[in-house]
């Protein structure tokens, strides 16, 4: 008689597999639901590096960021800080306009705002947390930047207002309009002797700013175009970074034609120009400043025409944990139509455009309108401003398949390598019971007075049980055709051996033995 053990794929095997062949598309349905409301024009939110119990809401009139609480759902009864004192409170392109965390939150303790002043100016200001991390000390301004901006009533607008942290660099990136009026009267986003129309990039550890020495025109004789990133955009209100592979996603708002998304992968150098004002999306407009479709001209990667809409609100690529569907898709929308798209961004093509609109209707009784502004939390999720009806919702699946009960969709545990799924059922194999190939066990088949001892070692500290199977036949579909012996054994204090048997007749067979852990 021969006893013979099996080694089956290791967990780890299996789980680079399923990860790959994993479809996200077939998940639940989303939805909105709505987090604040009673709000003065919410035009922004987001969170501090991996905090997932707070959402801050800068409302941009009264300069004012409050604290939404995401245990309580309640809105802190103090804002987390006030600027109106500083901060113009009219126009619908001024205000408070951008809020920005350290990253190196928390040991830095600072955060940045961007702000039109009381003379309408650009600033870029760097405040501290005080002691309560509800409050901000409001005495700590330290300035970073201020931008002049064309003053006059048809100058009121394009003040730009995102700022972010790349992920990958550490560096500052501000976004900033060509300073309004039609047609960029002056010029100015083609102009390199001012920062209107350009991206910004600032190394803010050195206050006030250095020049990183990768800028494009680090070493250019002319100072501000040492700060510029790229050139050539109009109103660039709403941009973000994508957390996982740093590349920048660009709502540009168009003029009267088209509107526009532009993406620059993390790898790209800098110094690109996009084109306004004698481009608007991929249209020429005839103005004078530059070349039409010009080889050194970066065009977008989509664009949409301006009626029935009329402005871009650019969003961000989803990477949080509830919503499969969405992974990796860039999530946007039109402040006028209220429309909501996704797209997928791959190889340098856009694909998977789906309107979004009837899906993130959050109900009969609201509606969102408006749509100012997308946000992350410290997680990931994203969340939308209606910033007429002072409202903020966020998006989530209409159901959430969470087996193991931590926060986040199965399907994206399995595929961002958080859980196995030996059996490629897309049930984490936490949750799903069958029997898992334990890394763990040596199988010692002796014959002894008609009974076959299989003997194992439990790995130091395990809590494993474990099951016993067999088959006279080594590659039987396993576990439909093998004969289960022993179940739930338990393993003696580790590392001794840990037994089950199994009874012999008379027959000489060959018998093949499968030791397997349980669920945990």
């Amino acid at each position: 008689m021969k006893i013979h053990g099996r080694t089956l794929l290791n967990a780890h095997t299996v789980l680079m597999l399923s990860a790959t062949l994993l479809s996200v598309d077939s998940a639940s349905a989303l939805r909105t639901n709505r987090v604040a409301s009673g709000l003065q024009r919410p035009l922004f939110v987001c969170a501090p590096p991996g905090d997932s119990t707070r959402l801050f809401i800068v409302e941009q009139w009264t300069a004012s960021i409050k604290i939404l609480n995401l245990q309580t759902n309640a809105i802190n009864p103090t804002p987390f800080i006030d600027l109106n004192s500083v901060t113009v409170g009219s126009g619908n392109e001024r205000g408070l306009l951008g809020m920005a965390w350290d990253p190196d939150w928390p040991d830095s303790n600072y955060f940045y705002v961007h702000y039109n002043n009381n003379a309408g100016n650009s600033v870029i200001a760097r405040y501290t947390v005080s002691a309560n991390p509800d409050l901000a000390d409001s005495s700590s301004g330290v300035l970073i930047l201020t931008v002049i901006q064309p003053s006059g009533g048809s100058f009121q607008n394009h003040k730009g207002g995102m700022i972010a942290f790349s992920p990958l660099d550490g560096f500052l990136y501000i976004g900033m309009g060509d300073g309004g009026s039609g047609g960029d009267p002056g010029n100015r986003a083609q102009s390199d002797t001012t920062r209107l129309g350009k991206f910004l990039r600032l190394d803010v550890r050195p206050l006030p700013y250095t020049i990183p020495v990768s800028n494009p025109w680090a070493t250019d004789t002319n100072f501000v175009k040492r700060e510029f990133w790229c050139k050539g955009v109009r109103n660039p209100w709403r941009w973000s970074f994508d957390r996982v592979t740093g590349d920048m996603y660009v709502g540009d708002v168009g003029q009267g034609a088209r509107e526009e998304v532009d993406i620059e992968t993390a790898v790209a150098p800098g110094g690109r120009n996009y084109g306004w004002r004698c481009m608007e999306g991929f249209l020429c407009t005839g103005s004078s400043g530059c070349t039409c479709n010009d080889p050194a001209l970066t065009l977008p990667v989509l664009d949409y025409p301006h009626t029935p809409h009329c402005s871009i609100t650019g969003g961000y690529v989803y990477r949080g944990c509830r919503i499969p569907e969405l992974y990796g898709r860039y999530v946007y929308a039109d402040y006028c139509s209220d429309s909501i798209w996704t797209f997928l961004y791959t190889g340098g093509t856009v694909t998977e455009r789906m309107n979004r609109t009837v899906d993130l209707a959050p109900d009969s009784a609201r509606v969102i309108g408006d749509i100012s502004s997308f946000g992350e939390d410290g997680s990931g999720e994203l969340y939308l401003c209606d910033l007429a009806g002072g409202e903020v919702f966020k998006i989530m699946p209409d159901t959430l398949a969470d087996c193991n009960g931590n926060g986040c969709a199965d399907a994206l545990d399995i595929l961002l390598g958080r859980s196995a799924d030996v059996n490629g059922n897309e049930i984490p194999d936490e949750c799903d019971c069958i029997a898992i190939p334990a890394d763990d066990v040596v199988i010692n088949a002796v014959a002894d007075s008609g009974q076959v001892r299989i003997s194992w070692l439990a790995a130091p500290g395990t809590n494993e049980r474990y099951r016993v199977y067999r088959s006279v036949e080594l590659d039987a579909s396993f576990p439909a055709a093998w004969t289960l012996i022993a179940d739930n054994v338990v393993p003696t204090i580790p590392p001794a051996s840990t037994t089950a048997t199994d009874t012999i007749g008379a027959s000489a067979e060959v018998r093949f033995y499968v030791v397997t852990s349980l669920c945990p």
